[in-house]
């Protein structure tokens, strides 16, 4: 075993047991703040599917690169490749989604109460689950054409495929097709991240319009002391950040790779760092400023 490749398999298990971990035990433990609290706030079931969603991404991402590194035999067969794949892509166009969903009700929620926007606050969690199973039937169809051009190393010549780790390869598909699918993927990252970007912008101007008043008025409270609602926005405000880091860390990166046409090992590992960056933070930066959970 080469230095390179121990690091590699470091990297990659360290990255995906701790995200898995941290994944579930924030899903495990938002259903039972949900379930067991008196408030069932709009937030806490936007965030139950966050870590789900999540938790699919590691095991998609982590179940090949395991494979990969550890030089496994194809064990996914056609069918499980399909699925880890198509999964794994729905999961990340989820989290896209739910992230900007999340910006947006919190957001809705520090308006003040003279706002227009504030007339569309969620009043329970129950009104924002139809607009979750939107997004996951939104984001199956936009990754549908997966299931027709995935398949595994052993049911076809390698010749003409772009390689996925994990022994799943995909094969060459129409023109159209697979512009069309860029098109959707992308409109849809832009529109979202969009919002995303314009509902964390308005809450960091409302951070700031409230330090300033409690500045003023020389509250006796410690500057730490936040109530629950400020807390809650400075964290989704830091999940904010790290995502638009991570995303666009990896769309320069992929761009990069795709103009100088490079494949190493190094650099799907790489690659894979930036996709789960997000996804292992995001649990420890929830859990660690939500006294509620914590």
């Amino acid at each position: 075993m080469t230095w390179i490749t121990l690091i590699q398999r470091t990297i990659l298990l360290s990255l995906t047991g701790p995200g898995l971990v941290g994944n579930i035990i924030m899903f495990v433990m938002y259903i039972h703040t949900f379930v067991t609290g008196h408030e069932k706030k709009p937030t806490d079931l936007i965030l139950i599917h966050l870590a789900f969603s999540h938790t699919i991404m590691i095991c998609s991402i982590g179940i090949r690169g395991v494979a990969a590194a550890f030089y496994f035999r194809n064990f996914l067969g056609n069918t499980g490749c399909k699925i880890v794949v198509y999964m794994g892509r729905v999961a990340r166009g989820f989290s896209i989604c739910n992230t900007c969903l999340l910006s947006m009700v919190q957001a809705i929620t520090i308006s003040p109460r003279t706002t227009l926007w504030r007339k569309h606050k969620p009043q329970t969690a129950w009104q924002v689950l139809p607009c979750l199973l939107l997004l996951w039937i939104f984001n199956f169809l936009i990754s549908s054409n997966l299931l027709n051009y995935i398949t595994s190393a052993s049911r076809m010549n390698r010749t003409g495929i772009e390689m996925y780790i994990g022994h799943c390869y995909m094969m060459p598909s129409r023109q159209t097709v697979r512009w069309l699918f860029l098109f959707l993927m992308t409109l849809r990252d832009i529109v979202f991240q969009s919002l995303m970007g314009q509902s964390s912008g308005y809450m960091a101007v409302r951070l700031y319009e409230h330090h300033k008043r409690v500045l003023y008025l020389h509250n006796s409270r410690s500057p730490n002391n936040f109530s629950p609602e400020i807390r809650a926005t400075q964290s989704i405000l830091i999940l904010t950040a790290c995502f638009l880091f991570f995303y666009w860390a990896d769309f320069i990166f992929s761009f990069y790779i795709g103009f100088n046409l490079t494949h190493t090992s190094t650099i799907l590992y790489i690659k894979i760092f930036l996709l789960l960056g997000y996804v292992v933070l995001s649990p420890f930066v929830l859990m660690s400023r939500n006294t509620r959970v914590a």
